[in-house]
């Protein structure tokens, strides 16, 4: 190129004009940077150096850039996102239950009403929680008590018997025996009620008795085994005896068992429930690992016909063993050794279509699993923070197909184990349940609160990953009774957690906004834990949690936007009054610079004159041809104004 050819950083004069060009210009990529040596450059841009163009007219600019974008609310709650500066978060209800980790309420109602964990407090009234009833033990005895539904008819009685033991009885709300029912002088293995007449099993035959009587049991079938299972359906006695299914139609006292309606062809399988709904019976059982539930549907004559081959309604996963079935609103409630599912049921075949595992609780394959029945509420036996205690699953409220809201419902605090069976107390709605160990039964009082329940919510994100600094936070709802401790819960990086407690309302303190100044770091997400006690002079009374709302600022590092001019001319001098340049040199130097912008990568920005470096993405480029300004400038050229964002 001819013309004249100062440089500073080339290589010899002589040097071919591309080498010397990309030397002079200093760019070998865009995280290269430059190192003054000749020339005293005041910027440079990815190892690009230039000269500072600075006026009144053209202005060095640094601001922050935004870092919150416009929004707008379109929340199914509205509210959440109208306020300016703060990021909010909040929750009304909680009548959706357990089961999620982060409280992220895009997800529909599937999530906005549902939480991560609870305890001793009743969630399922929309729009408020409070405290459970407090369940204490009432009898105490070595054995595993099996409850039966509502025998006695009273309501303060819950009849009971011990698997293995040889007496029923009859046991009031404050433990006492109210009658005992004679037995045999064997173990006993089952006990059915068809509401008037008790049917007791035991390893060598099934006994009938009129319930309230203590006289001796009258001797029924012979069975000559102790796997009996036993259930009255469909107004009959049907038993699963050895590896057979019988319907026990006779009159009382026929000793003789009919001909099986169907036997299974393996010798290892036992009969573990039967149950019924509209159009059949069912049976379940396993062998081995496997396990599954048989349908009988009765014939036109409405008996129970004789099946060659059994009719598999529903085969579980290998490994999941069915230990309790029970049909309640239209559904198949599946008990095993892993959890609760539940099944639709057809009305016109009696198949069944079972959903995924609601309650995931695994006690063991020999621990048993039992049910109780109130309007839409299924009571679940399991094991609630390692003691014996109940779930309840709502009915009434599917999140996902056959998917249904739950929660951990009462438990018996201080004791290890799981709960056995439960029930009623004869015609009333106080539940009582066994436990595994030798604990006998606990029963929920009908007045008297738990001393203290919480329930804490999913970790909240605000559906980014960015982190926040989590900074006020206040309850809603009734807190002139008892008290609500108000605290927040960090996961530790181990899967810990840990507890900061902040404030506690009460008739002593208003339900004000706090602020939450621990965990002192931002954090990516924060979970937060609200703890009711009941009244301290009246145990009947109890703070009602209605909701919160926490407020938060994001804590993204702020990044900057810095504007500033430089000269781009084919000649130019340093303050020092040193030469650079060639003919052409500022065109090439508008093309490269160009080319960095076009791919937007990430390059160093230096500000050479005061010594500072950062990582930094072009925003803007713009070039204006101009006159050379004085005669230390020359040639083609003008002043390019480059806008830069930090990174």
């Amino acid at each position: 190129m001819a013309g004249r050819d100062i440089t500073e950083g080339r290589g010899s004069a002589t040097a071919s004009i591309g080498r010397a060009i990309a030397v002079d210009l200093g760019i070998t990529s865009s995280s290269s940077v430059w190192t003054n040596t000749d020339i005293a450059y005041d910027v440079a841009l990815g190892g690009m150096p230039f000269i500072y163009a600075v006026s009144d007219e053209r202005p060095y600019i640094r601001q922050t850039a935004p870092f919150n974008k416009p929004q707008f609310d379109n929340n199914q709650e509205p509210g959440e996102q109208s306020l300016t500066g703060w990021w909010i978060r909040s929750q009304s209800s909680f009548h959706s239950g357990i089961g999620i980790k982060f409280y992220d309420p895009s997800g529909g109602e599937t999530t906005a009403h549902r939480f991560a964990d609870s305890s001793n407090v009743d969630v399922f009234t929309k729009g408020q929680v409070t405290l459970l009833k407090e369940t204490t033990n009432t009898t105490t005895s070595t054995g595993i008590y099996k409850l039966l539904s509502n025998v006695s008819g009273s309501t303060d009685v819950v009849t009971a018997y011990i698997p293995g033991s040889t007496t029923i009885k009859d046991i009031t709300t404050t433990g006492s025996t109210n009658s005992t029912y004679a037995t045999t002088a064997s173990a006993i293995v089952d006990v059915v009620s068809n509401g008037t007449t008790l049917f007791i099993a035991n390893a060598t035959r099934i006994f009938y008795q009129t319930i309230g009587s203590t006289a001796a049991l009258n001797n029924h079938y012979s069975t000559g085994t102790a796997a009996v299972k036993m259930a009255w359906v469909k107004q009959r006695l049907v038993a699963g005896i050895g590896t057979s299914i019988y319907e026990l139609t006779g009159a009382l006292g026929t000793t003789t068992l009919p001909t099986p309606a169907y036997t299974h062809p393996n010798s290892g399988w036992t009969w573990t429930s039967i149950s019924e709904s509209g159009s059949a019976i069912y049976a379940s059982g396993y062998a081995g690992g496997t396990s599954a539930i048989y349908k009988f549907i009765l014939s036109a004559l409405g008996g129970m016909p004789t099946l060659t081959s059994g009719i598999v309604a529903a085969q579980l996963p290998i490994g999941e063993i069915i230990n309790k079935i029970e049909s309640y609103l239209g559904y198949l409630v599946i008990g095993t050794n892993k959890g609760v599912r539940v099944a639709s049921i057809s009305d016109t075949t009696g198949d069944l279509g079972y959903g995924p595992l609601i309650i995931e609780d695994n006690l063991g394959a020999t621990a048993p699993r039992d049910f109780a029945f109130r309007d839409r509420f299924v009571y679940v036996t399991g094991s609630i923070g390692g003691c014996p205690g109940l779930y309840r699953i709502d009915l009434g409220n599917e999140l996902e197909t056959l998917r249904f809201a739950y929660a951990p419902d009462t438990f018996l605090s201080g004791v290890s184990g799981y709960a056995t069976s439960v029930d009623f107390v004869g015609n009333s709605d106080q539940i009582a349940f066994t436990t595994s160990g030798s604990n006998g039964i606990a029963i929920q009082s009908t007045t008297v609160l738990a001393e203290t329940g919480y329930i804490k919510t999913g970790k909240i994100r605000y559906g980014t990953l960015e982190p926040k600094n989590f900074k006020r936070l206040i309850a809603r709802g009734s807190f002139t009774v008892g008290q609500t401790l108000l605290s927040s819960v960090v996961t530790n990086a181990g899967g810990t957690e840990t507890e900061f407690d902040y404030i506690g309302y009460s008739s002593d303190v208003n339900p004000v906004e706090v602020i939450t100044n621990q965990p002192e770091d931002a954090q990516e997400f924060l979970a937060y834990k609200f703890t009711l006690s009941r009244d301290a002079t009246d145990t009947t009374l109890g703070p009602t949690f209605k909701g919160y709302q926490i407020k938060s600022t994001i804590a993204t590092p702020r990044v900057r936007l810095i504007k500033f001019p430089v000269y781009c001319f084919d000649t130019e001098t340093d303050k020092y009054n040193t030469l650079v340049g060639y003919e052409g040199r500022a065109f090439d130097r508008i093309r490269l610079l160009e080319d960095i912008e076009k791919t937007g990568d990430v390059i160093t920005w230096q500000d050479l004159s005061i010594g500072e470096s950062q990582q930094a993405v072009i925003e803007e480029v713009s070039f204006t041809r101009m006159t050379p300004p004085d005669r230390r400038f020359d040639g083609f050229g003008g002043i390019i104004e480059i806008t830069i964002r930090t990174v």
